[in-house]
């Protein structure tokens, strides 16, 4: 049953990313078709677009994961997931940046489909494949978010922005219909008040508090801050490389495509590893190895330079996620992984909230080079506190 169900959310989590991943090359040009002009309007309009919706699920992130906890976890991906759908499909009809901005705070409060997704196959999963599992789930994200920019690209560039928004609202109501027809979940629903087995478990708040808890949350947080802070002023930065205005969207897309196509490979190859090495190395490796792969994007001269780094930085990321999900997994009781994982999200969501608007002001203010090198340092001392909380707090099984 596991198997099914991991398979069939792998499909529907593809499809899902890829439709959420379109807009991206060219949300800036699409915001100059509203009224956003000039540079540093685009470049802000897109920092306060792609910050609103999360802004909006740190909040609601937590009170679905508790939800999700006491209903089950199933309902909670067809919720993101039709959301999704309805949200973006409307963002074609946009007259104004503002309406973007609008349904991006809907679109924060109602989805969340890689938490919801990841908790399932999580809540599912035995304990000794956990990290197949939820790399396989963490290639979904990684392989739609490369192909999401790059058909996205071309799709704009061919049918135009607004015709965009209806595929990707199509695609995220497809992984929904999947979802619904080919994954089931045996869910009891825990008794009210809890039992005497409860009052014996370790507290939430102790579990949300603990330090190797906290040092997962701050690797997740800080790589969404980065990569959030980089996604609406790469289209810019690509123009300002490329030098030409020709197939802009679809050469945006490539740059942002790239190192999806290459973690979604590493994240299946590094989670099968972590398995049998433990977690905490892979995790320590890749994290150190996207510090150290932002610095040289600061220095880039031409889209092929960035491509390549992109690439590699796309290798380092599969061994972060995936096995900072699972030490997280190994951490928590089942029946807490809801709300756990809610934790989690809103931490990452507090990332992709503060990341596109510290991006977008660096870029408008200074140079949008100052954003990879300020993302490279950030990364590298969230990798040291995890070799801390990894060499201090003992974990069990093969995790670390």
């Amino acid at each position: 049953m596991w198997q099914r169900n991991l398979y069939a959310l792998w499909v529907a989590q593809t499809l899902t990313i890829i439709g959420f991943s379109l807009r991206a090359p060219f949300l800036p040009f699409y915001l100059k078709e509203l009224g956003a002009e000039s540079f540093a309007s685009q470049a802000l309009w897109s920092g306060l677009v792609n910050a609103g919706g999360a802004l909006v699920m740190t909040v609601s992130a937590p009170l679905w994961g508790m939800v999700a906890d006491r209903y089950g976890r199933k309902p909670m991906v067809l919720r993101a997931m039709f959301a999704g759908s309805l949200t973006i499909g409307l963002m074609g009809l946009a007259t104004s940046p503002w309406h973007l901005l609008a349904l991006r705070f809907v679109e924060g409060a109602f989805t969340g489909t890689v938490i919801a997704s990841t908790t399932l196959v999580a809540s599912t999963t035995p304990r000794e494949r956990m990290g197949f599992a939820l790399g396989l789930m963490q290639t979904a994200v990684f392989s739609g978010a490369s192909l999401g920019p790059l058909i996205g690209g071309i799709l704009a560039d061919q049918i135009g922005y607004r015709g965009s928004f209806l595929v990707a609202g199509g695609l995220l109501f497809t992984g929904g219909v999947i979802v619904l027809t080919q994954v089931h979940e045996q869910f009891t629903r825990p008794a009210r008040g809890g039992g005497v087995e409860e009052t014996r478990e370790t507290p939430l708040r102790t579990l949300l508090l603990g330090s190797t808890l906290l040092a997962m949350v701050s690797v997740m947080f800080v790589l969404r801050v980065g990569s959030s802070a980089v996604q609406p002023i790469m289209p810019l930065f690509v123009e300002h490389l490329a030098h030409s205005t020709r197939q802009l969207a679809t050469l945006s897309g490539l740059t942002l495509g790239v190192a999806g196509l290459t973690s979604a490979i590493s994240s299946v190859v590094l989670g099968r590893r972590a398995d049998q090495i433990g977690h905490g190395p892979v995790l320590i490796a890749g994290s150190l190895g996207v510090g150290l792969l932002y610095l040289p994007m600061a220095l880039v001269q031409t889209p092929v330079q960035l491509i390549v780094l992109q690439a590699l930085f796309g290798l380092a990321i599969g061994g972060v996620l995936p096995s900072a999900n699972a030490v997280v997994a190994h951490l928590t009781p089942a029946h807490r992984r809801g709300a756990v994982f809610g934790f989690t999200a809103a931490a990452t969501s507090a990332g992709g909230f503060i990341g596109p608007l510290t991006g977008a002001a660096v870029a408008a203010a200074v140079d949008i080079r100052w954003v990879f090198l300020l993302n490279g340092l950030m990364m590298l001392a969230a990798a040291l506190w995890v070799i801390h909380a990894l060499r201090t707090t003992p974990l069990d099984g093969n995790t670390g």
